[in-house]
Formats: structure tokens, sequence, C-alpha cells
């Protein structure tokens, strides 16, 4: 992540201990840090673990450089990507409720003597600084919950069209993107640095002469602070509406790797309310592993914690039409059936938009009649239904026997 933050790493210190009050690590690993970071010159420390305000002071007063953690990192990293006015808007957002829970405590150590990221708050009195960050919590909520109020009319748009909705999840740099492109024939960006996508998007797709809605979602990562998670939660929860979650997984990591990535992007999926949606898994990247028999081994070490598995390369576009087929095979509920009106006035528009909404396999115009032979999704087989009874014609659901399949 460092790294991926634009940090070029000159040193890394490790301790396992419980974590000390002061410091985090150890007085005397302090010591040791400090003489790291003269010796090579560094700007800046980064920890793993989360800090407290008085550990992050105290380290920051040790090693006479800014000291952050890994919420923070996370943050900066946020920042950087943020193309979006709502992805700004979520970031500022945690940042803000990040602040608001060390303000008080920041504005004491402040005033006691400056040290490198506590600068500039010795003048705020701890009560008017946290209203002032309250009162900007606030401006940019009301904000957000305009941006989301027409993501809802979106979706109920979509809803209403009878679109099926299918989400791209996985952990950060697993290939999403990639998988988009190769899904929707876009140009989403791609880069091989963490969290290229921060606000999602949706293009519509079609195959096998079906319509479905893709998104391409945030990227998941190990130990994503709870505060990140509730700010992009307008954004996340497109994966809560969707009819089918394509989990996307890097094949080619080692498998430990692998097995702990899909964990974390399991356990979020939990924690966003959407574990019971139906769920394919692109093991993606497979053209960067070396053999059929890593293949083979990866592939049964993995078969009791994923759903559906599809080997695939984004990138080299292959079985791509294999993961279109997967995605029709997990969502075939389509149903078929047949309708007789009778020809007045009111029926073209019907056929327009039955046209629009449904598969049409068959129509025929008689001279007192319209017949169609088509397929869709249950609830607009029951908007059309309705529809053909307000006009006095016949609908009749076929059996699935009667429907050959169209995914073949």
């Amino acid at each position: 992540m460092a790294r991926s933050a634009g940090y070029d790493v000159v040193g890394i210190l490790e301790q396992t201990r419980p974590p000390d009050a002061r410091y985090q690590i150890g007085a005397g690993k302090v010591e040791e840090l400090a003489k790291m970071v003269a010796d090579s010159h560094a700007e800046k420390v980064i920890f793993d673990n989360p800090l407290r305000t008085l550990q992050n002071y105290n380290l920051a007063k040790a090693t006479k450089v800014e000291v952050m953690d890994r919420f923070q990192l996370i943050l900066e990293l946020f920042r950087h990507r943020a193309t979006t006015t709502e992805a700004q808007y979520q970031i500022q957002l945690a940042v803000l409720q990040n602040e608001l829970k060390h303000a008080r405590q920041k504005v004491r150590l402040s005033k006691g003597s400056e040290q490198p990221g506590f600068m500039g708050l010795g003048a705020y009195e701890a009560d008017v600084y946290r209203d002032a960050i309250k009162l900007q919590v606030q401006t940019i909520r009301k904000k957000l919950a305009q941006i989301r109020g027409k993501r809802v009319l979106q979706r109920d748009r979509r809803t209403e069209l009878g679109f099926l909705n299918v989400s791209l999840a996985g952990y950060t740099s697993s290939g999403k993107s990639t998988l988009f492109n190769a899904l929707t024939k876009e140009n989403a960006l791609v880069d091989r640095q963490l969290f290229t996508t921060l606000s999602t998007q949706t293009r519509l797709i079609e195959f096998s002469n079906r319509k479905f809605l893709l998104t391409d979602t945030v990227g998941f990562i190990d130990r994503l602070p709870l505060g990140l998670i509730e700010a992009f939660h307008s954004t996340l929860e497109e994966t809560i509406f969707s009819d089918l979650i394509i989990l996307v997984v890097d094949f080619a990591e080692p498998l430990p790797t692998i097995e702990r990535k899909i964990r974390v992007c399991l356990e979020t999926i939990e924690k966003l309310g959407a574990s019971g949606i139906p769920m394919v898994t692109a093991l993606n990247k497979i053209d960067r592993v070396k053999s059929e028999e890593e293949r083979n081994q990866k592939l049964e070490a993995l078969k009791d914690q994923i759903k559906n598995p599809l080997l695939l390369s984004a990138k080299c576009e292959t079985n791509i039409d294999a993961l279109r087929k997967h995605i029709l095979k997990v969502l075939e509920n389509y149903q078929a059936a047949e309708l007789s009106i009778p020809l007045t006035g009111n029926v073209m528009p019907l056929i327009s938009w039955i046209h629009q909404k449904a598969d049409i396999r068959k129509e025929e115009f008689t001279n007192t009649s319209v017949n169609v032979d088509f397929e869709a999704n249950p609830q607009v087989m029951e908007q059309i239904r309705r529809k053909v009874q307000d006009l006095n014609g016949q609908f009749q659901l076929k059996t699935a026997a009667a429907t050959p399949d169209k995914s073949a």
C-alpha cells in the first residue's frame, strides 16, 4: 500500500509483543526506529497497526517525522484515486469522522508542543474544533444523501425496465475493471495499483438476447476500517441490490494469499448483507498460472470455499464466453409465455413496450389479433400479464420443457 501511495520504502521494522500504551511498540524499539529514520533520512513512518492519538504524538516526537497508521494510509490512497464528486465526498467524510474521534486529545497535545502531523491546532479550543468538524460532517452527509437519492431513482428505473443486475466484486487489484472492460467492450481505467476503482460504474450488456446491467464496484481489502465501510456504504450497497455477484479472484497468487483474500471478500459481502445473493467465482489471471497441475491443485484446495468457479483471463479474454453462459445458467429464471391480443388502437404501444422488456421469439399478425411468443423475467412477466388482461387479451405461461436452451 505504501508503494501504491508513491512512497519509497527504505526500511521495515517488526516487533511481536502486547501493544505498548505509550508507543504501540516497546521503548527500546522506539530508539531503534528513531535511529533507522535518521540513518535512512526517512520522511515518514507508517504503522500497519492502528495508532491512538497519544501513541502517534509520542512516536512523532521520538522520530522527528510524521507518523501515520494503516487507516491514514488507506485514506491517502483513496484521496489519490478519487475522481468523482461522490468519491471525494465519501473520503472527506471518513477523514472528518476519524478526526472527530481524536479531536479533543489532538487539541490538548498540540497546545503542549508542536509535532509533525499535529501542527495548526493550538488556536482551537477542543469544543470549538469539534463543533467545526461536526458542521462539516453534516454538510457532506447532506450532499451524499442527494447523490444517493439519485442512485436510488436510477436503481428503481432499472428495476422498472426489468433488467437484471450483475455486480463485479473482489479484492483490490484482482482484475475487476479488466473483466468489466472485457464484458462491456468499454475502457474503464485499469491500473496495477490499489483502489483504481472508487466509484461504481454501470453499463448495459447483452448476450444470448438477454440484457443485463453490469456494475464494477470498489475493491475490498483486509481489515478495511469500519469508518471507510460506513463512508462508502452508498457505493458498496450496489452489491446488495444485485441479482448476481461475480467474485473476481487473482488465481495467479500463492494459495495461502488466495484463501485469505477470498475469506476477506466473503466476510465483507456478509457485512454488507449480500451473502444470500447468487455468486459466480471468476478465477482470473490463469494466463499467469504456470501449469495445468497447479491450476488443478488450487481448484481442489478451494472447492469448499467458492461457489460456481470458472477459470478465465480477463486480460486475454480467455473463457469470457464461458462466463457469459455461466451467468445465464445461474440467472436462468426466465419464463416463457404466449399472448394473443385483439387488434385495437392500444395494441401497438403495448407490443413496442414488450419488445423493450422481453425477448421476442415469435410474432404474428392476423386480421383480428397479434400473437406473440416471448420470454421475460418473472417481474416483467407479471406486468405483461396485467396489461394483456386490461386489453381483453389471452395470456398463457409455457412449461420449461417447451423452451429451448438459449444459452447453448
